[in-house]
């Protein structure tokens, strides 16, 4: 295996031949498109499991059209009948490989609700009709793939692989699964943004590399079947030790001494000895970083034992800045899943090459007239970067995207605005969002090059914001100044999700934001009132809410705009006990809040909420069987009830809400008075349905509503 290479630059790389037949105005889906196009074979076919639509927002669109303009030729199969092969031959035989994703979501996130019901729409298919991919997609359509032509390298990628790639806990199964990489036969993961990965593979391809001898790229999973010669191995229990370890051995030791006799003969023989012998001890040669690989519990002990699958969680979170990210390994039966360190960001200027192709900014004409939700909540709206240093516990962005932020040049983005006033249909003047994973962490970074490399944090911003966190919003402001300025443009609305403890060290873009930028209503995140629950959110207290809240209020007066702020929470999070939600249902009610629409907690794989939801245990610090517990609302009826005082007004929660309260000994919340959180009455029209469910509720909730539900669960 030869070293980890420097950066290479996605513009750096000599064109693959097939760049003579120039930009396809769509990438083929059929046989007869290649033919107008006057290809006889694709380079690379993406099998996906998304719609395919022609816009950067969309996983496929990006990295077809990238290999595109790298000389390749790039078809597209998008939501296979994947019941044969049949359909995955629709295109013939890659020279190359296959790319296989599951699409923009991880299907079962996006086939199942939290509540692990499926889900009756699709937003990524035509007319929203579900069912149009299959659970664990990539393991599915590796299969066909293998099937129709066996020969053909797979590489596995997309949200869905990236989570997935070491041993994970999956909440539909109930159980530790495999690395998707050992489950699905594929030859290579591509994890986290892949372009720089994926350009370097396929030009190596091209030029008549094997890819079992493809070892060295960023941002990659391979499958192994030992450690290669000349790297340092480190168990991952020495770096963060789960729990009681056995005593180290006397390094000044001769020999283990293994019954007294056998000491008493050794020292009999010192003593009949002339001259003192030296102690030899026996140091390993300095090994680089970039030469170490850290290892993780096996599979089949992360499997049984969520403590050290609590540590395992820990150790690949602490392994992630791709500044000092060492290699990882955990060992599946008799092959070992290698993961080299995280991929290097991209610059500006590569993320505008990615974001400035092109693209046709619409849906594959095959689709027709039909309506395909995503596309439609999309199609005005402009990424201007990707990245999140929040760390949210139950969130996948960090996982995936990493912790630092890449953006866009301010002229990429207004081209791409103006793209959009004068190439898609439909458009009125309105921006719909100008943000990406966190609308205000455009040009935010670290102020210390050196800092950011070595730092080891999971956040940014928990439990307060860096003192090292350079938080200047002056070039957003600027954008946003720009952008409204354009000719044709009416408004810019921010869609996006807001840190708002980020917010609020930069007043000036408060009042710009608020003044210009939003429709009446703003969506944020504070997820939780109780600090019990935030700390296991690393989300911030109420007080960066309410200050936050303050200016926003302040700054819509000063506008003479009457607007409100529409916050977020979220149910059930590992950590939450009944008492924090009857809390939070009373901060609700205190501040006037009806919440239509909340979200149930799910965990999804390598969160390390997730961590917390399967173990029991605190990831968020050293794992040990004697650490910190944390409290789990498990139970379906535990879940139910969490989700129920969220939603704290309907008629239909207030009789499991009323035995909920009796049970916790707060019937004084039972009423008719404004001090009261649910009435004594039942409306008519609703009593019957809430009586039925209640009686399912009730049966399936655990224990006393004092109490936290069970902290260990079998995997």
């Amino acid at each position: 295996m030869r070293a980890m290479q420097a950066v290479t630059s996605l513009h750096s790389y000599r064109p693959y031949w097939a760049k003579r037949f120039g930009t396809a105005p769509i990438l083929p889906m059929s046989r007869a498109e290649m033919d107008e196009l006057g290809w006889d074979s694709c380079d690379v076919i993406l099998v996906t499991g998304d719609a395919y639509i022609d816009h950067p927002s969309f996983g496929m669109a990006l990295i077809g059209r990238l290999l595109e303009a790298q000389g390749f030729r790039v078809g597209i199969i998008a939501q296979p009948d994947w019941q044969s092969a049949d359909a995955f031959k629709t295109l013939g035989k890659p020279n190359l490989y296959f790319g296989i994703t599951a699409g923009n979501m991880d299907s079962m996130v996006n086939r199942y609700t939290a509540e692990r019901k499926i889900r009756s729409d699709d937003a990524y298919t035509p007319e929203g009709v579900a069912g149009k991919r299959p659970d664990r997609a990539i393991l599915v359509y590796s299969q066909r793939c293998r099937e129709a032509y066996a020969d053909v390298p797979l590489v596995i990628g997309s949200i869905e692989a990236s989570l997935r790639r070491i041993a994970h806990y999956d909440y539909w199964s109930d159980k530790v699964r495999r690395s998707v990489l050992v489950d699905s036969k594929a030859d290579i993961l591509l994890y986290g943004n892949a372009e720089r990965a994926l350009v370097e593979l396929t030009h190596r391809l091209a030029k008549g590399e094997l890819i079992q001898d493809i070892t060295d790229l960023r941002g990659s999973a391979i499958l192994r079947k030992e450690i290669p010669e000349g790297w340092l191995e480190v168990a991952s229990t020495q770096m963060d030790k789960p729990g009681r370890m056995d005593a180290l051995p006397d390094p000044y030791a001769m020999e283990a001494a293994s019954s007294c006799s056998t000491a008493a003969t050794t020292a009999a023989e010192a003593s009949n000895t002339s001259e003192l012998q030296p102690i030899v001890i026996h140091r390993p040669a300095k090994v680089p970083r970039e030469r170490q690989v850290v290892r993780l519990p096996d599979y089949e002990l992360v499997a049984v034992n969520s403590v050290m699958y609590a540590h395992a969680s820990r150790v690949l979170h602490l392994e992630a800045n791709p500044g000092n990210a060492r290699a990882l390994v955990q060992r599946h039966g008799d092959r070992e899943v290698w993961l080299n360190p995280p991929p290097i960001p991209l610059s500006t200027r590569e993320m505008d090459y990615v974001y400035d192709l092109a693209y046709a900014r619409a849906p594959h004409p095959a689709y027709g007239k039909a309506r395909i939700p995503a596309w439609e909540m999309i199609r005005f709206s402009v990424n201007i970067m990707r990245g999140c240093f929040g760390g949210c516990t139950f969130c996948s962005i960090t996982e995936h995207e990493g912790r630092i932020i890449q953006s866009r040049s301010e002229e990429s983005i207004l081209k791409e605005v103006e793209e959009i006033r004068d190439k898609v249909e439909g458009f009125t003047g309105v921006i719909s969002d100008l943000g990406g994973p966190t609308a205000n962490m455009y040009r935010i970074a670290c102020k210390s090059e050196k800092i950011e490399s070595a730092c080891r944090k999971l956040s940014c911003v928990y439990p307060g914001v860096c003192e090292n966190l350079n938080t200047d919003h002056s070039s957003l402001i600027q954008l946003y100044r720009k952008t409204r300025a354009l000719p044709g443009i009416k408004k810019v609305l921010i869609g996006s999700g807001l840190r708002y403890d980020l917010a609020v060290k930069s007043p000036e873009y408060v009042k710009e934001l608020v003044q210009h930028h939003v429709g009446g209503y703003l969506k944020i995140a504070p997820e939780h009132s109780e600090e019990n629950v935030l700390s296991k959110m690393m989300k911030p207290g109420m007080g960066a809410y309410n200050e936050f809240k303050a200016m926003f209020e302040k700054f819509s007066k000063e506008a003479g705009k009457e607007q409100y702020l529409i916050p977020y929470f979220i149910a059930a999070h590992p950590g939450t006990t009944d008492e924090d939600m009857l809390n939070l249902a009373l901060w609700l009610k205190q501040n006037n809040f009806r919440l239509d629409q909340v979200q149930t907690f799910t965990p999804t794989p390598m969160a390390m909420a997730t961590a917390m939801y399967h173990s029991g245990k605190n990831p968020l610090r050293k794992v040990t069987k004697s650490s910190e517990d944390v409290a789990i609302p498990r139970a379906s009826g535990k879940r139910k009830l969490h989700k129920a005082f969220l939603r704290y007004h309907d008629p239909n929660n207030w009789p499991i809400l009323r035995d909920a309260l009796k049970e916790m000994g707060r019937a004084d919340l039972i009423g008719n008075g404004k001090q009261h959180l649910v009435p004594s009455y039942q409306p008519m029209g609703s009593a019957k349905a809430a009586v039925k469910r209640r009686a399912t509720e009730v049966k399936g909730r655990v224990g006393n509503f004092k109490k936290p539900a069970p902290r260990h669960f079998s995997s």
